[in-house]
């Protein structure tokens, strides 16, 4: 499943082919992702894609007549293709743009989205997302004042997109491990101190992601191939009774509610 730093790097890839284009036209193949994709969408003709942006693991698309949302749900990617490329089965929508060339939404299983709302950034999906980690404030106090009183796990904490955005299994496990914290201790048990090294742990981490690519997806102006997400080098997620890269102590593969988590019983307290 694409991540934050999976959705930034498709941002950063496709919106040079956008920005200051203009948007001629939707073709809708198959309107039943998540949601039905929306009448203003297919409707949609002669709008300048004045930005593209990103929201938590929404892509916006600023234009005159209001904003449309991408979500690459649990399979979907982006590619700018010639706008004549015939679609493989599961291209679902292309947006059409002056140039000859289409972003293509591609998902297989269709757990992705294209939204719209006429008033930007005000969709009842953003209404409810916490702030990035990124967002001015967010650190070791904030963090410490959100978990006081909360015996719910750390990580399942720091994964509540309500509480903050960003912060999906894979980078939970990243961060909390090069910050030292177990994963299964209550969030209102840590200290600021701690808290502030998450704090700076996590914009660390996903930074980093972001800086390889992601998923080292680079190319989005080709019609042909699937991402493979979180291909970089991890510490702990996914390595399971493998040798901790810290202390050589074997990590532990546990489940937390419906997630796998994997963390170092001696690095992590």
């Amino acid at each position: 499943m694409p991540e934050l730093p999976e959705v930034e790097t498709t941002r950063r890839g496709i919106a040079p082919w956008l920005e200051g284009r203009t948007l001629v036209c939707a073709r809708v193949r198959e309107p039943r992702l998540r949601w039905p994709i929306a009448d203003e969408i297919r409707q949609l003709g002669d709008e300048p894609v004045r930005g593209v942006r990103r929201r938590a693991k929404f892509l916006l698309l600023d234009l005159d007549s209001g904003q449309l949302l991408l979500h690459l749900g649990m399979s979907g990617s982006l590619r700018v293709v010639v706008a004549d490329t015939p679609p493989d089965k599961h291209d679902h929508l292309d947006l059409v743009l002056d140039s000859g060339r289409a972003l293509r939404l591609r998902d297989p299983r269709r757990f992705g989205a294209a939204l719209w709302t006429s008033e930007p950034d005000r969709h009842p999906l953003l209404d409810k997302l916490g702030p990035e980690p990124w967002d001015p404030g967010v650190d070791g106090e904030w963090f410490y004042r959100k978990a006081r009183g909360r015996r719910r796990a750390v990580k399942d904490f720091i994964m509540d997109a309500g509480i903050l955005v960003g912060v999906g299994n894979i980078y939970a496990q990243e961060s909390l491990f090069r910050a030292g914290i177990h994963p299964a201790r209550a969030a209102g048990r840590i200290s600021r101190k701690r808290y502030g090294l998450l704090a700076d742990t996590i914009r660390a981490v996903l930074g980093e992601a972001i800086e390889v690519g992601g998923t080292t997806l680079r190319d989005f102006a080709g019609a042909g191939g699937a991402p493979g997400y979180f291909r970089q080098q991890l510490t702990v997620y996914g390595r399971g009774g493998e040798p901790c890269r810290s202390c050589g102590r074997t990590l532990r593969a546990v489940r937390h509610g419906q997630r796998g988590t994997v963390y170092c019983p001696r690095c992590q307290r």
